[in-house]
């Protein structure tokens, strides 16, 4: 019988244990570095939350000063008002200063930075229908002839108006904004949904920009049957690219002058760029808008008077302004706010509606950037 080793013995024994020590390092590294990624993350969701809370205090800030700016001036909205000035990039040490050395310390890695824009200011494409009575929707010939003014001074297609124009009906068809009612007579809209169609066919045989055939149904029924299908509501700009013949260069063209508010709003002539309002004016041209709006930088509009002396001294010919689509003031506004909180960034965009009789904010949609 052949005695054993006893150095092979030992040389595995070794062995064993090396390959037990790396064995059992490997999964403690293991079980550190998945702790160290939870630890991380709940760090990150913190700092996210914390960043979350810091964007609402700004945002109760800024709705602050838009209240304070309509009890201040509460028949007129402008440009050169304390709303109308960006915050740029600012520690949120610089606010708390005053409040206290700790919470100076506290805010010292935290920057803010944001804007206010009026909503108003641009083409508000669900002025393109309106609601005469609670519950029945018909198409704005007006706005709809004003839209296609401004797509074709874009470069887009003029013709899709009408299509938008329907399609934002059938959206609306369903959603609970179809029983507001119209604040004011609208010659436009006044002869109901029997003239409606009539003039609409008005526009396709020359009336309009578009110009071509036109059809009350733009590819909104199912192929398959009869039954209509009820297209997605818009709510932003970017909806357009739902809709048939809008591309994304398009979509970014219209973006600087168009928006979707919930409830049909007339274009403040005092923040209005030049397209929009040589869009809104007939027979108005872009020339005489920028002169119009370089006037509007030297003194602003204080009612509906001056702005009607304003274009007739751009040359435009008398033209009767409707409360409905032009106007001096404001309810909505698009507030941007950024906030960067040690690790954590966060863009925020929310929509607020100033009553004009109380001139109390509300919010009416926040989103995040992504």
């Amino acid at each position: 019988m052949r005695a054993r080793n006893p150095d092979r013995q030992r040389g595995v024994a070794i062995i064993s244990a090396l390959l037990v020590v790396s064995l059992t390092a490997i999964l403690v590294s293991g079980m550190l570095w998945r702790q160290q990624v939870q630890i991380r993350r709940i760090e990150n969701q913190r700092l996210l939350a914390q960043a979350q809370w810091i964007s609402r205090s700004a945002l109760d800030w800024t709705r602050l000063i838009l209240r304070s700016e309509a009890d201040t001036s509460p028949t007129v909205t402008y440009l050169g008002g304390v709303w109308g000035v960006p915050i740029a990039k600012t520690k949120l040490s610089d606010f708390l200063g005053q409040i206290g050395e700790v919470r100076a310390q506290q805010g010292a890695s935290t920057y803010l930075s944001g804007s206010i824009e009026d909503a108003q200011a641009k083409f508000n494409l669900r002025n393109l229908v309106s609601t005469p009575t609670p519950g029945v929707l018909t198409i704005n010939v007006a706005q709809i002839q004003a839209f296609q003014r401004l797509l074709t001074m874009l470069g887009v297609n003029g013709s899709l108006a009408k299509t938008v124009a329907l399609q934002m009906r059938a959206g609306l068809a369903r959603s609970a904004t179809r029983f507001q009612t119209q604040t004011g007579n609208n010659p436009a809209t006044a002869s109901g949904a029997n003239n409606e169609s009539t003039t609409l066919a008005a526009i396709a045989q020359g009336g309009g920009t578009g110009g071509g055939n036109f059809t009350d149904d733009p590819g909104l029924k199912d192929a398959d049957s009869n039954a209509p299908v009820a297209p997605l509501q818009m709510i932003t700009v970017d909806s357009l690219l739902d809709v048939p013949g809008f591309s994304a260069e398009a979509v970014a063209k219209l973006r600087p002058f168009v928006t979707v508010l919930p409830t049909t709003t007339a274009v403040n002539m005092n923040t209005a760029p030049a397209e929009v309002i040589a869009a809104l004016v007939p027979g108005m041209n872009l020339s005489q808008a920028q002169a119009l709006v370089a006037r509007r930088e030297t003194v602003f509009f204080h009612d509906v008077g001056n702005v009607q002396l304003a274009l007739t001294g751009a040359g435009v010919k008398t033209v009767s302004i409707d409360p409905n689509e032009m106007d001096v003031t404001t309810k909505y506004f698009v507030i941007h706010g950024r906030v960067e909180h040690e690790r954590a960034q966060l863009e925020r965009t929310t929509l607020v509606y100033r009553d004009p009789t109380t001139h109390t904010t509300r919010i009416v949609y926040t989103r995040d950037a992504l």
